[in-house]
């Protein structure tokens, strides 16, 4: 293929950057500017920084690093354990399989199971506990949004796993190492590079979510993806929520540079 037809084939994908990439971050760059009037000001980047807006920050990135350590601790074992299986691919396409369902059907599917008549509060009453208030609280939340991005941490793990040569697991033994020492300097090390996807793939997303916090945690936990929301629908104040989305954008720039990968030499099969 010459280099003129390799030059043409880049052109729909550049297109497709400019038009959805970089035209929005621009417009949003743009409408940052402007406050509620359409008046030119710096005053929204002001206020970015008084009280409220940097509480509203600390708390979306604690929950999201919550949201992103809970799916690890779970999403880790679950990908070592599925490479051990037989029938690996089926069972990590059943783990897939809710990423098909919209995401509204699976927050409502939860508000059933952790509402005072649901499946929870069933099974507490069953076991002698009693009703409890599981729905609009910081658990519900923390557990919906951990249930919705295991299959994004679990996909780069297992892949990882799935390239370790199993003789430098077999040479870690026959020098002696336990398991457990064999996980800590070989397999976890040449694993890191998907547990550093998986956690870019969660973390990211969790710093702006605004659906699950209406509905699963009742606006109890709030974050800059409500704000936003807030903003451009309700106080129709685009200008700020513009501003708070120029501050995600750097805050997932810089998150994928410093989680970046690269890849090891001499780990693949």
């Amino acid at each position: 293929m010459t280099r003129k037809a390799r030059n043409l084939y880049l052109v729909p994908y550049i297109l497709w950057i400019i038009l959805f990439v970089v035209a929005p971050i621009l417009l949003i760059v743009y409408y940052s500017f402007f406050d509620v009037d359409g008046n030119f000001t710096f005053s929204n980047y002001q206020h970015f920084f008084t009280p409220v807006y940097l509480k509203m920050t600390l708390s979306s990135f604690w929950y999201a690093f919550l949201i992103t350590l809970f799916t690890l601790l779970i999403s880790y074992p679950t990908a070592y354990l599925l490479t051990k299986l037989k029938h690996k691919q089926l069972w990590l396409l059943l783990i897939i399989l809710p990423t098909w369902i919209n995401l509204l059907l699976k927050a409502y599917a939860f508000i059933g199971i952790f509402g005072t008549y649901g499946a929870a509060n069933q099974f507490l009453d069953l076991v002698g506990i009693g009703q409890q208030q599981i729905l609009f609280t910081d658990f519900s939340f923390l557990f919906v949004s951990t249930y919705i991005f295991i299959p994004f941490m679990i996909l780069p793990i297992f892949n990882a796993i799935e390239e370790i040569n199993p003789s430098l697991i077999q040479a870690s033994r026959d020098l002696g190492a336990s398991n457990f020492t064999t996980f800590r300097r070989v397999i976890f090390p040449l694993t890191a590079d998907g547990v550093k996807s998986g956690c870019q793939a969660v973390f990211i997303p969790a710093l702006s979510l605004f659906m699950i916090t209406r509905l699963i945690a009742g606006n109890r936990v709030i974050t800059l993806g409500t704000a936003i929301e807030e903003h451009f629908l309700v106080t129709q104040d685009w200008g700020m929520g513009s501003t708070i989305g120029v501050f995600l954008i750097i805050a997932m720039i810089i998150i994928m540079f410093l989680t970046g990968t690269k890849r090891r030499k001499g780990a693949k099969k």
